[in-house]
């Protein structure tokens, strides 16, 4: 029987060639590479031992990351190891060596008594990037820039997105998953003009959740710039919270314009505490 201990991993990883976070069977007998199962291979090569993770965030398929948060769980006896000697951080440099250059492990230590990445978390914090100016993207940033071809009314957008700051059921935002609820703490929701003199027509959105579910930031963006472009009036957002379904009538905004920029948690001495709730919540909500 192993001891094992809990780590927190802090995750980055540009999400154009995966197909998203979760691990997937193979497709006719064909691997499908995403973020979970390429980071787990090579933990498990590390620990000897067979790991599993768990994450704040499971994003989808094209979606990045600078401040993904993951924990897992490997044998004590793994850091009696030289490479590693007793120190988690270690972990990084071994994982740099091991791992593709489009995720990397950004830190690593001993997880918090209580710690649970997924249920500890109090918020995510997601930004979009996107560009209507008639070129595109910068080439620099063309992986991590969505572009929408029409000019946009950024006053309108914000308007939009103030619209659906709250407590509310999301369900018109959301793809719809078995037994999982679409009552979400919309935060924050600004959008931002962010045009350099190499950037012009830039615009972030700054999304900020308890938590999100299938495909809802893309789909509060692309709600925004239905709106934005004059397509929807401004009182389309609004209305949208009253429908109990996915809507058609939202443009999902593409995935390669998001990414996951930090999760929040509480004090080390509330995780536990944190984690119970989180759980008995979602328990509460799916009877």
């Amino acid at each position: 029987m192993h001891e094992l201990v809990r780590l927190r991993l802090d995750v980055a990883y540009d999400g154009t060639d995966f197909h998203g976070w979760a691990k997937q069977n193979p497709i006719d007998g064909v691997p499908v590479r995403t973020v979970e199962g390429t980071l787990t291979e090579k933990l498990a090569m590390i620990a000897r031992y067979p790991v599993e993770l768990t994450v704040a965030g499971r994003t989808d398929a094209g979606v990045h990351a600078s401040g993904q948060v993951a924990h897992v769980d490997v044998p004590k006896a793994m850091f009696a190891e030289r490479s590693i000697a007793g120190d988690p951080s270690r972990l990084v440099r071994r994982l740099a060596k091991l791992l593709p250059s489009d995720v990397t492990v950004t830190a690593a230590s001993f997880a918090p008594v209580g710690f649970d990445a997924r249920f500890s978390a109090l918020r995510r914090h997601y930004v979009y990037r996107i560009t209507t100016a008639p070129q595109g993207a910068l080439p620099v940033r063309a992986r991590d820039t969505a572009t929408w071809t029409r000019p946009v009314d950024l006053d309108a957008m914000q308007e939009a997105a103030s619209a659906l700051v709250g407590l509310n059921d999301f369900a018109a935002f959301c793809r719809a998953k078995p037994h999982a609820t679409t009552i979400r703490d919309l935060q924050s929701f600004t959008w931002r003009d962010a045009s350099t003199d190499k950037e012009p027509q830039l615009y972030e959105a700054h999304v900020t959740a308890d938590a999100f579910c299938w495909s809802m930031v893309r789909s509060l963006v692309g709600c925004c710039l239905a709106v934005g472009e004059g397509k929807r009036d401004v009182d389309f957002a609004a209305a949208l919270l009253k429908e109990s379904q996915r809507s058609s009538k939202i443009p999902v905004a593409a995935a390669g314009g998001l990414s996951l920029v930090g999760v929040d948690y509480p004090a080390d001495d509330e995780l536990a505490a944190r984690a119970e709730a989180t759980r008995g919540r979602r328990d509460e909500l799916q009877v």
